[in-house]
Formats: structure tokens, C-alpha cells, sequence
């Protein structure tokens, strides 16, 4: 099924999506700071380039869109194009099942967190993270 816009008019909407600096994690991360939390985020270099990390306690949290690292629960595949984006989810799965072996091989506390966790819950959510920092902060 080909595409119902043009490629420059696809290029410009794919331009736009964000890998970082989201408004789910601006949110998160305003959140974490008000709490007295202090991070970094999107670490070049560590595997990944985790959306927090604190470094010196060995902390990693990564906040998951659900389309990008293919949510079991809302991914949805898109009409057009569909062997590749197929292609490009599997990769992603793959990559994120490597960076998640680094870190927990190389004794790192790393936590997950799906969008739709926090689109469902953000206060619930925002508790278990700040739980999971306070019990591994040095």
C-alpha cells in the first residue's frame, strides 16, 4: 500500500519525532529534580544513552515508547512500508535485550519503564522510580 503523503511531506513528519527530550520524559525528569534527585540524562557514554542516570551509584532508567521498542500491549504496525518497520522493531527489541544484559552483567541497577506505564499511572509510577533510586543511591 503505498504512502498517502508525499516523501517530502513524510520526511518532515519523521523529522520531528523526538528521541530525546520528550514531553512524557520533560515530565519525569522536572519530577525527579522537585524530589531533590539529581541525574544525568541521555549519557553519551553508556550503552543506550540512558534517558537518567546517576553515575556514581550505578543507576539507569530508561522510559520505553511504546511504538520505538515495540510494546506488546499498543505497538501497532504500521500500514506502509511494513517489512521495515517489522525489521526496525525486531532491531530495536534486540538492542535494548543487549544494553539491558550490559548493564545487569556489569553490576548496574537499571530499571525499565513503558510509556504507557506512566500515561496510565504517573504518580504510581514516579514512586517506584524515586523507591528504586533511594534504595541504590550511595
Amino acid at each position: 500500500m503505498p504512502d498517502k503523503f508525499s516523501r517530502a511531506i513524510r520526511r518532515k513528519t519523521m523529522q520531528a519525532v523526538r528521541s530525546r527530550d520528550t514531553e512524557l520524559e520533560k515530565i519525569v525528569l522536572k519530577s525527579l529534580y522537585h524530589q531533590g534527585i539529581r541525574y544525568r540524562k541521555n549519557v553519551r557514554d553508556l550503552p543506550g544513552k540512558p534517558d537518567i542516570a546517576i553515575k556514581k551509584s550505578k543507576i539507569v532508567i530508561f522510559i520505553d515508547s511504546c511504538f520505538w521498542h515495540g510494546c506488546e500491549i499498543h505497538f501497532r504496525l504500521p500500514e506502509t512500508n511494513r517489512e521495515y518497520w517489522q525489521l526496525k522493531i525486531e532491531r530495536n527489541k534486540v538492542r535494548d535485550l543487549k544494553t539491558t544484559a550490559y548493564y545487569l552483567t556489569n553490576g548496574w541497577h537499571l530499571q525499565r519503564i513503558w510509556e504507557h506505564e506512566l500515561k496510565q499511572d504517573f504518580q504510581g509510577v514516579m514512586r517506584k522510580i524515586t523507591a528504586f533510586i533511594n534504595e541504590y543511591s550511595n
